[in-house]
């Protein structure tokens, strides 16, 4: 089984970068981050670099390790790099924390008590939680309108 591909974004790519991350995706992400500091950290890592700069797909150490997004709305953008990449939209989905881009873990209910709103602690049973920022995940309204965005946009496929 190939090893899952791993990305960079560059600094015009952030809401690409986060829907990736919901479908499960390793994908870095600096807001403020120099095409020099990018192209090096990529070749460093053995990340692709996501980008819409032709300038920067014109540098040596990016020919060869860089996918070229086009389109404008991250929806179409999103579709590209599944498709180009095979990832299954549907396969690893909400498995990473949106923020800092850590694989989400478990977390025991009786952890999150004081974390999480009083009604949400009643209503709901499963947690997830970044190790890195602690950001606090369950099955909410915005779990449910992010599934169904990603169903419009990959037309229901799983």
């Amino acid at each position: 089984m190939p090893a899952e591909t791993r990305f960079i974004a560059d600094v015009m790519l952030g809401k690409l970068a986060t829907w990736l991350r919901l479908l499960g995706c390793d994908v870095e992400y600096f807001p403020k981050i120099s095409d020099d500091d990018l192209v090096e950290r990529a070749f460093r890592t053995g990340r692709v670099i996501l980008t819409r700069d032709t300038e920067l797909i014109r540098r040596r150490k990016v020919r060869d390790n860089h996918f070229f997004v086009r389109g404008d709305g991250f929806q179409d953008q999103l579709r590209q790099v599944a498709e180009r990449f095979s990832i299954v939209p549907f396969g690893r989905i909400m498995t990473r924390c949106l923020r800092c881009n850590e694989t989400l873990m478990v977390i025991d209910r009786s952890e999150v008590r004081d974390r999480v709103p009083p009604y949400v602690f009643e209503t709901q049973r499963d947690f997830r939680t970044c190790g890195r920022c602690g950001r606090v995940y369950w099955r909410g309204t915005h779990r449910d309108k992010a599934l169904t965005q990603v169903i419009e946009i990959f037309g229901g496929q799983k």
